[in-house]
């Protein structure tokens, strides 16, 4: 935003000194981050920076641990690059079996997150309902209350009814992580829902399911849909829940990397935790961009 042309030198000052200290404070959250994406190019099984590397040495990088991510844990890795090759790395390598659980219990789990966060959002945005307040403290409590306590708490729960050690158990255990999410993005985008309109649905005819598919749905669908993909944010990235109630055979991609920096530490990490960034950067600017259009369609802002 430019300065007023009538801002005294003291309001100028303040606004330059005002983005200097905006950009240092995005540096310091942002370069442990960055930091780590040149690092997996490194050549050397090191997670240091090489003399080749600062000097900006073509030889002091390489792709090796990207590969790596596809041939550990094969049985034939040496072979041609062919149909049987790439059948070996997706039955055989290690990173691409533990991307597989965590695609698909983060699925499951956003799935079952979402149905349930959007229906308890819609009952606590209705003024008629008792205890609100209640219900949405104790509907948003997994966010709050520390990770360990939840993930013990469900370790207990689940040696009683046989869940532990199971694929259910991972991601109803997912599901309940990710539902505050969905609950609070979805309770943001009806607070300038117009309940008029579901009325007029009715008074010409509509039945609930037609109003609720045909007007309320479309309206809250970024909301809906960002709390989704926060939700599959947290199932993607949870690693102490699984350290409590996953079995051996049910590894993921953040439990695979905590075992590879406690058993045998490889930049191949570092190679995970990259294309991770990316994805990540990749859902955030997609709920970004459901926020504005969910905006637009309130009349919030100009479109």
């Amino acid at each position: 935003m430019a300065v007023p042309a009538y801002a005294s030198p003291l309001e100028r000052t303040w606004h330059y000194a005002y983005l200097v200290i905006c950009g240092l404070i995005f540096f310091f959250l942002i370069a442990p981050i960055v930091v780590i994406i040149p690092l997996s190019f490194n050549a050397e099984p090191y997670f240091t920076f090489t003399e080749k590397m600062l000097s900006f040495d073509p030889s002091g990088y390489s792709m090796r641990w990207y590969d790596m991510l596809l041939t550990f844990g094969m049985q034939e890795p040496q072979v041609e690059r062919s149909w049987s090759w790439w059948m070996d790395a997706w039955q055989h390598s290690t990173w691409i079996d533990v991307a597989k659980n965590s695609v698909i219990i983060g699925f499951f789990s956003t799935i079952l997150a979402t149905v349930l966060g959007t229906l308890a959002a819609l009952g606590l945005s209705r003024p008629e309902m008792p205890f609100r307040r209640a219900i949405m403290a104790v509907l948003i409590s997994p966010m709050i209350v520390p990770i360990i306590i939840t993930a013990t708490g469900l370790f207990f729960f689940y040696s009683k009814t046989g869940l532990a050690h199971s694929y259910p158990g991972i991601i109803m255990a997912h599901a309940t992580l990710g539902i505050p999410f969905v609950i609070i993005t979805v309770t943001a985008t009806l607070v300038g829902f117009d309940h008029s309109l579901t009325r007029a649905a009715q008074n010409l005819g509509a039945d609930p399911r037609t109003t609720f598919f045909k007007i309320v749905m479309p309206l809250i669908l970024p909301g809906v849909v960002s709390g989704a993909l926060f939700a599959f944010v947290t199932s993607f990235d949870e690693v102490v829940v699984v350290l409590f109630v996953a079995g051996y055979d049910q590894q993921t991609i953040p439990r695979q990397m905590w075992n590879g920096i406690r058993e045998q530490i490889s930049p191949a990490i570092l190679a995970v935790a990259t294309i991770l960034v990316f994805v990540s950067i990749a859902l955030l600017t997609t709920v970004e961009l459901l926020r504005r259009r969910s905006e637009r369609l309130r009349g919030m802002s100009p479109g």
